[in-house]
């Protein structure tokens, strides 16, 4: 059941008459030998740390490592609860969601790297708010997890989900695109749909440097991972209204990659250009390293 590409994966979804989830559990089971029962237990341990790290954003007061981040997540909860956002219900959750993450990552709690710190709000934020949203079950959200993860799987194996490779649009783009995958299979979209989830994420943010001030995944990853998930659950709801990505996704994790190779040094998490090496970049790097 093992797959290398998008194309070898929905093959093997035909073929067995199975989903994504399904797919990723059976290769799992097959390359390393383990039972059904602990690879499940595995993801849902997973999925018990992402949901607490989107309780504790919304409802603590994190405090950053370096200082740049902390209090966003709890500042839209409460502007949501007393003014419509102007996003919508869903997205605003989704985005408080996101963001209170990376400010439980920036402040040394404890998250998944999915598929990297640097967007780990995107998955949890914008899977957990939909699968709230719509009543889902936590076995639900766990098979949208497996979904997910054969995203990051084929990305890994054909491009890169390092910024420090292929540019925040790798990391970023990775994970909206594992998000927007999961969401589809939460809502019942087929495989097919799943995958152009994800190339519509990958294609929406292609070229995106990955700049953190001070070299912390803090600013403007944080802001970034919220942009994430509104782009994850725009690219579900695309694809479930039947409209699809016109290049298929394995050519966009290939053009992704192309992309993220021709990006100078400087853009590519170094923190040496972009918005790091900025003024007030600069001083706020001074600042916390004096």
């Amino acid at each position: 059941m093992n797959f290398k590409s998008g194309r070898e994966l929905l093959e093997k979804c035909t073929e067995n008459g199975i989903g994504i989830a399904e797919a990723c559990i059976v290769r799992e089971m097959e390359l390393y030998g383990r039972s059904r029962e602990e690879i499940i237990a595995d993801m849902d341990k997973s999925y018990r740390i992402m949901r607490k790290a989107v309780e504790r954003g919304v409802t603590e007061d994190l405090v950053s490592m370096g200082g740049l981040i902390g209090g966003e997540a709890k500042k839209l909860k409460t502007r949501r609860e007393s003014t419509a956002p102007v996003c919508g219900s869903i997205v605003s959750k989704a985005m408080g969601a996101a963001m209170g993450v990376m400010e439980v990552n920036a402040s040394m709690g404890l998250i998944v790297a999915a598929p990297t710190a640097g967007s780990c709000g995107i998955l949890p934020g914008a899977l957990i708010t939909a699968a709230d949203e719509f009543g889902k079950s936590d076995e639900e959200i766990v098979n949208a997890l497996f979904t997910a993860a054969a995203i990051g799987i084929i990305i890994t194996r054909n491009a890169t989900v390092s910024g420090a490779e292929g540019g925040c649009q790798a990391e970023t783009g990775a994970a909206a695109g594992m998000a927007a995958a999961g969401i589809v299979e939460l809502m019942g979209g087929t495989p097919e749909q799943a995958l152009d989830a994800a190339a519509i994420c990958l294609k929406n943010i292609m070229g995106l440097i990955c700049d953190p001030i001070a070299g912390l995944v803090e600013a403007p990853c944080q802001k970034r991972n919220a942009i994430g998930v509104a782009n994850a659950l725009i690219s579900s709801e695309l694809v479930l209204a039947g409209i699809g990505s016109i290049v298929p996704f394995d050519e966009v994790v290939q053009s992704m990659y192309e992309v993220g190779k021709r990006l100078p040094m400087e853009f590519r998490e170094t923190a040496l250009g972009g918005v790091a090496s900025s003024p007030t970049g600069c001083t706020l790097c001074s600042r916390i390293f004096k």
